[in-house]
């Protein structure tokens, strides 16, 4: 190291291992021959995550820093020829997830020294690692003392051709287990076929996974029991026991860069039928007396026919406050069932007149008698035809045509200016029945055009 004999960092009482929340000091030992100019000496700890997705490859392709801290132990100046320690220390967070180490990532805590020289000098630094090791309470997982249980079937076929069915149902004691505990591990398998099955085998699963834009999954098996296979038509009860070697602790909190969990697989070599039981690896066993977190249930979806409550008046609101950026939407109405469209009524030959009551209308003679039906006039009941005037087919304005007399009689005179209210009341009351146009002798000829019309 040129001017530079001994670089080196040393932690107090050569520990390793911390724990979160701990602190960790130590000391930085620089031996030197010659004096040298240096602008500080920075003592860093740090932690973080680095992920990749070649295996072995140190240039991450996605990092988390947990933490980092830096102190300066020495200013600028000149550092004589000699030996020099320097100590340091540093409290590292209640939060942090353990040491980790594999093929395509890794959970890294370090303690670096630096010398940084002047411009145009080299500069000095120097690592230590050291790990972490976090804390997972079994008994604070929900659900954690029940069984962790699970049942498939299959389909038993045997050179394209269906035999039968293979029930297999498998179980553990609990959930959560540390190092060197057992894990009681129940099968039942069913054979309902007339072929036999292969030997029933139960794995302790690792499964890594490194979150990168493509995540990569590392499987593995840490330990494996195996037992004899089932005839045909029978029904077997199978137990066995895998003792947990030391492992890494489960992850518990998603999002991290690096998720570990554990699983049993308990699967027959023939057919291929397989299920998988997960299960934890924490630090602090479960505590049978203990009462157990029980799991949050989700809420039931509310039916979709459920009545809507009627709405409640709200009070009318101010006009300052009637905005309509501001006004609530209006409540919808229940849904009903549509009814059936009425059905159309039959259409009458005859048109229904609107009697009014004869109290309206006292003034008007002969009105209180009136029933809603129409008299007959002597033509009618005679069946002769009376003359229908021409007016009756006029369709422009002002068209007239002449008259004769009819052999019945002169027709009622029009209304004028000087005719009394009683002569008035009389015509009228002669004159509201409609004409009888089957004794008319008219029309004898076609009417005039419109171009005559509008000559006349």
């Amino acid at each position: 190291m040129g001017k530079i004999q001994e670089f080196e960092i040393t932690l107090n009482n050569n520990k390793t291992v911390y724990n979160p929340g701990e602190s960790l000091s130590g000391t930085l030992k620089i031996s030197i021959a010659q004096p040298i100019h240096c602008k500080a000496i920075k003592v860093n700890c740090q932690g973080f995550c680095g992920v990749t997705s070649k295996s072995n490859d140190t240039d991450w392709t996605e990092e988390e820093q947990y933490f980092s801290s830096s102190v300066s132990i020495a200013d600028k100046g000149t550092l004589k020829d000699g030996e020099h320690t320097f100590s340091f220390k540093f409290l590292l967070p209640a939060a942090a997830p353990t040491s980790f180490e594999g093929p395509y990532g890794r959970i890294i805590y370090r303690v670096r020294a630096f010398i940084d020289t002047p411009r145009f000098t080299k500069d000095y630094k120097i690592e230590k690692p050291f790990s972490m090791k976090n804390t997972v309470n079994l008994n604070e997982i929900p659900g954690i003392q029940e069984p962790s249980s699970y049942s498939v079937t299959k389909n038993f076929s045997y050179m394209l051709v269906k035999n039968g069915t293979v029930v297999l149902k498998a179980k553990s004691d609990m959930r959560g287990y540390i190092t060197g505990q057992i894990i009681k591990v129940f099968a039942e398998i069913e054979n309902k076929s007339d072929k036999s099955t292969g030997h029933v085998v139960a794995s302790l699963m690792q499964k890594v996974t490194y979150n990168t834009k493509k995540p990569t999954y590392d499987v593995r098996t840490v330990a494996e029991v195996e037992g004899p296979g089932v005839k045909g038509g029978q029904k077997t009860e199978w137990k066995e026991q895998i003792i947990v070697p030391s492992l890494h602790l489960s992850t518990l909190t998603d999002g991290n860069l690096i998720q570990i969990c554990y699983y049993i697989q308990v699967y027959l070599k023939y057919p291929e039928v397989s299920l998988t039981l997960p299960i934890y690896i924490g630090s602090i066993a479960v505590d049978p007396t203990r009462p157990s977190i029980s799991r949050p249930v989700p809420p039931m979806p509310a039916p979709r026919n459920n009545p809507t409550p009627a709405p409640v008046p709200a009070p009318a609101p101010s006009p300052a406050a009637a905005a309509p950026a501001e006004s609530a939407p209006p409540s919808l109405p229940p849904r009903t069932t549509p009814k059936p469209a009425p059905k159309p009524r039959p259409r009458s030959t005859y048109a229904s007149l609107n009697v009014l009551p004869p109290d309206l209308y006292p003034e008007l003679p002969g009105v209180a008698n009136y029933n809603g039906e129409m008299p007959k006039s002597p033509q009618h009941e005679s069946g002769s035809q009376a003359p229908v005037s021409p007016n009756a087919f006029s369709y422009a304005p002002g068209l007239s045509f002449r008259q004769k007399q009819s052999s019945n009689g002169p027709s009622a005179p029009p209304f004028t200016s000087s005719t009394s209210p009683q002569d008035r009341n009389a015509m009228s009351s002669s004159l509201s029945l409609p004409p009888n146009y089957r004794s008319s002798p008219y029309p004898h000829e076609a009417p005039p055009s419109y171009e005559d019309s509008c000559n006349i």
